[in-house]
């Protein structure tokens, strides 16, 4: 395989799996139209048509899956081939991509970083806030932060924190002309601020349990956001109730500016865990933020 050839099946893949030009030449730091040139004259050569492209989307043809799957993992091995070159470094060096959701990089993600970073200059880590289950072998990251119960069975889980709660919180000018909810049944009365998955599309729906019964709530307000940071603002300001982690609101309910109601409603669940696909290749890298990350207990 000739250079030209490699590059050209490089650029492919890097389409095919963001579904997108745009993006892909993003990634590997080239313009829409060269990218689109490169892919075409691929096609051409092989004589087939290896992406279906329309104005608003681009995906592959049944060759260019076939291709995605053959040739795919092999770019893998050679790219975890390389980083594995960097055991030889004096230093761990590299860059990480991890998903994780808001609230997870700032009580997880962050701290641990801020141990390892100022000592290793050479690491660069990328953070994709996202609150869906992204699929990080598709979307080329090397590991994601979710809560334990949400990692699926095929993956290595590292457990990063300890169990979390929710918490169900409003403001006291809300709660001034409305009775406090006292089962999860109450909340159809109140005006409650929604958080819509963009991962999902769907509104996400309040989940509680008590005496081992679980029960999910489809809420309704006048409010929606995509982001755990404005919610909380928006519950502060008194537009209506929150369910966010106890963890980011316990400092508003201990000084007054929150209350919270349902809390018997809110058991702890499975805390955050870090994880990446079993056939990954840990570079030294990799492996130095793992170790940080690692939930050792109190």
């Amino acid at each position: 395989m000739n250079r030209e050839s490699a590059g050209d099946l490089l650029g492919f893949l890097a389409v095919a799996r963001e579904r997108s030009f745009t993006g892909a030449g993003a990634k590997l730091g080239i313009s829409q139209s060269a990218l689109s040139q490169t892919v075409r004259g691929l096609e051409e050569r092989l004589g087939v048509r290896l992406l279906n492209r329309t104005t608003r989307s681009v995906a592959p043809t049944p060759a260019g899956e076939r291709l995605l799957r053959s040739i795919g993992p092999k770019f893998e091995e050679m790219d975890a081939e390389l980083s594995a070159l960097g055991e030889l470094r004096e230093k761990p060096a590299g860059n990480i991509r991890i998903t994780a959701t808001e609230h997870a990089a700032e009580a997880i993600l962050l701290p641990a970083l801020a141990k390892i970073l100022p000592n290793y200059p050479d690491i660069s880590v990328e953070v994709i806030v996202d609150y869906g289950l992204a699929n990080i072998v598709a979307q080329r990251y090397d590991a994601g932060i979710r809560p334990g119960e949400l990692v699926a069975k095929d993956m290595i889980a590292v457990r990063v924190g300890p169990d979390l709660r929710s918490a169900v919180v409003g403001a006291p000018s809300y709660f001034a002309s409305r009775k406090r909810p006292r089962t999860p049944q109450d909340l159809t009365s109140h005006n409650c601020l929604n958080l819509r998955l963009p991962t999902h599309g769907g509104l996400y729906a309040w989940e509680f349990e008590k005496d081992g019964r679980a029960l999910n709530v489809r809420v309704d307000g006048q409010l929606v956001f995509n982001g755990a940071g404005p919610l909380l603002q928006a519950a502060l300001n008194g537009f209506g109730l929150a369910y966010l982690m106890e963890r980011n609101v316990q400092p508003y309910v201990s000084d007054g500016r929150l209350v919270r109601v349902l809390s018997d409603w809110c058991p702890p669940f499975s805390g955050y865990h870090l994880y990446y696909p079993s056939r990954r290749q840990p570079s030294p890298a990799f492996s130095l933020l793992v170790d940080a990350l690692r939930y050792r207990g109190k």
